[in-house]
């Protein structure tokens, strides 16, 4: 199954919004790889999602540090790999222990990785806009993982939807 939406927001809080709604269909085990161009947004839309998976405490970009674990009503991994040079540096720091089946990660950058990515997840490509605070945002399902899931996810997305 591969599923494709495009959809626009002209605020932070709409990528926030649209990663919120993403949120509502995570399951455990989902795996979230962003990618798109440098500063578009892809921490403010972790940053709605964690906030709708029931994490209180501020997210914050990964970039220094790598990895950061949060806690809602499961467990959130968000993992930056840009400055990561090599596939082995992203097993060193344990990659395959974050693929919790009880948890949900977001992967900045998630393209550098791709061949270890599951079978199934969903990739959003964030891109800026023609104004400064406009974002394209593209969601990309793959995998059997999402097939049940993609009409109820288009449907909440209905109002970011490009024309």
């Amino acid at each position: 199954m591969s599923g494709r939406a495009e959809l626009t927001t002209t605020s932070p809080e709409g990528t926030r919004a649209v990663g919120a709604a993403l949120a509502a269909l995570l399951v455990p085990g989902d795996v979230v790889s962003l990618t798109g161009d440098l500063g578009a947004g892809k921490t403010c839309f972790v940053q709605g999602a964690a906030g709708a998976l029931g994490v209180t405490e501020g997210v914050a970009s990964p970039s220094f540090v790598l990895v950061r674990e949060y806690r809602g009503v499961l467990p959130i991994y968000h993992m930056d790999v840009y400055r990561l040079d090599r596939i082995q540096e992203v097993l060193d720091l344990g990659f395959e222990d974050l693929l919790d089946p009880q948890g949900v990660i977001f992967i900045e950058w998630g393209s550098a990785i791709e061949g270890l990515l599951p079978d199934s997840h969903i990739e959003v490509e964030l891109l800026t806009g023609e104004q400064e605070t406009q974002r394209r945002v593209v969601l990309t399902a793959r995998g059997p993982g999402w097939a049940e899931r993609w009409e109820r996810l288009l449907s909440s997305l209905e109002s970011w939807r490009a024309a």
